[in-house]
């Protein structure tokens, strides 16, 4: 048995990794103030007897310094959340994705912890290729348009742990997401699946930003879980950035669509600039699509999961919600 810590572990990834990493029987504690996580996504594991939650800040030095003793694996996955909190409040994102993370690379090259960095196809900005590969470059724009401090601040995230590793011997690995979807995800923070899955089940319209052209890939938490814990584990991934999503590209607006199918070909859709949901400065990237050769290549599986299955689950987890009457 393993003790592993969960930053934001009440979080959507965080509670399906915490899950899952008590079913292969290990001891876990996670960490989470509960802002943007919610206590009721770790329900099916709040009284077992290897679990135990922390509600307390990442930002709490001291709260920190506790939860790693006699922790084996740190799995660090809090941070600010969503488009549309990191263009409302760049400050915070900044602080919360930096000084936490600098905190927690030094106390695990200390304790001698394994230690697993979320980051984010944000790092790759603009980059106009068509497939980002883990070696390209960064693209950012710039300072002036807020939407960029995500990025950057997750990038600088990877230049410390990278620098940890290289002179410290951390045992690291970083996994950059790709539009992870599934159950327990909400569309409060500019999460386009089940924001356009919330509005299709209330009768639309539905709702797509700009043209609707923007192409990106989907890829099932189940899928994107497996695939951290096959990395932090394996030896020959310490020190290695891997891309982890789909590789399938789908426009916003065919999304729409299948949504609208799958719930209510009646549905209308409704198009609004960026600048009425987020701001006049707001920046967007038309296309986000990953290669997933290093991922394959280091631990033989890559999120598979097909978009329409993808649809179907996280639908399926919605009108069980409001059978419940819990939204």
């Amino acid at each position: 048995m393993k003790h592993c810590l969960i930053t934001g572990g009440a979080g959507f990834i965080g509670s399906h990794l915490a899950e899952r990493l008590i079913a292969k029987g290990n001891r876990v504690t996670v960490v989470d103030d509960l802002t943007t996580g919610r206590r009721e996504n770790l329900d099916a594991i709040q009284d077992h007897p290897n679990f135990q939650l922390r509600v307390g800040s990442i930002t709490d030095p001291v709260l920190l310094n506790d939860v790693v003793i006699g922790v084996d694996v740190i799995y660090h996955l809090a941070a600010a959340v969503g488009v549309k909190l990191v263009a409302d409040n760049p400050v915070k994102t900044i602080e919360t994705n930096i000084y936490p993370t600098e905190l927690l690379l030094r106390l695990a090259a200390l304790g001698g912890q394994r230690f697993f960095l979320a980051s984010t196809s944000e790092v790759y900005g603009k980059n106009p290729k068509e497939r980002w590969t883990e070696e390209d470059d960064l693209h950012f724009g710039s300072t002036s348009r807020p939407r960029w401090a995500y990025g950057c601040s997750k990038a600088i995230d990877e230049f410390l742990a990278l620098a940890y590793q290289r002179k410290l011997g951390l045992q690291m690995v970083i996994g950059r997401f790709f539009n992870v979807v599934g159950p327990r995800q909400v569309g409060d923070y500019g999460m386009v699946v089940p924001r356009f899955v919330d509005q299709a089940l209330d009768g639309g319209p539905v709702i797509v930003y700009d043209d609707g052209g923007q192409e990106r890939c989907f890829a099932h938490v189940s899928d994107v879980v497996e695939c951290i814990i096959k990395l932090t584990e394996s030896d020959i991934t310490v020190g290695g950035v891997f891309n982890i999503g789909s590789d399938q590209p789908v426009s916003i607006l065919s999304l729409a669509n299948k949504v609208i199918e799958k719930i209510d070909p009646s549905i209308e859709t409704q198009f609004i600039p960026y600048r009425e949901a987020y701001a006049e400065d707001f920046e967007d990237v038309r296309r986000r699509v990953p290669d997933t050769t290093r991922l394959e290549s280091a631990i033989a599986m890559k999120p598979g999961r097909s978009l329409d299955d993808i649809l179907s689950d996280i639908i399926r987890w919605k009108r069980e919600l409001r059978e419940q009457g819990k939204t």
